[in-house]
């Protein structure tokens, strides 16, 4: 098993996180995405430590980037003692694609709130 120290975030992580909460993005996927931006595979306890979430909510986060397909997770037994093997994640597509993504569904959004007002409108 491999012992790696966790990187600290830093002002343009806290950036990304801070604009994709602006796009509706909830707080620990959006911390959870900046903190594997560096396409490197980590452990949640790395995600945990770097980010400053509780594992809970690494196990939400992941459960939202897996349902959209831009995780891998992928297991690795322990060396030494028992127990569950060590979880590993990284981001499969590029940030620019989740970054595309999340621009595809609030143009989506917007148009479908600018028709209702439409349809609102002529309703008046």
């Amino acid at each position: 098993m491999r012992e790696k120290k966790p990187h600290n975030m830093n002002e343009k992580d806290y950036e990304m996180v801070e604009l994709l909460r602006k796009l509706d993005i909830n707080r620990p996927v959006a911390l959870t995405i900046a903190t594997l931006a560096s396409g490197d595979e980590i452990t949640s306890r790395e995600i945990e430590a770097t980010s400053d979430l509780r594992q809970p909510e690494v196990s939400i986060a992941m459960k939202y980037l897996k349902d959209n397909n831009w995780v891998e997770i992928r297991e690795e037994k322990k060396n030494e003692g028992k127990g569950r093997p060590v979880k590993l994640y990284r981001l499969v597509i590029p940030l620019e694609e989740i970054v595309s993504s999340i621009e595809e569904k609030v143009l989506y959004e917007s148009r479908s709130v600018l028709e209702n007002i439409e349809k609102l409108k002529s309703l008046t």
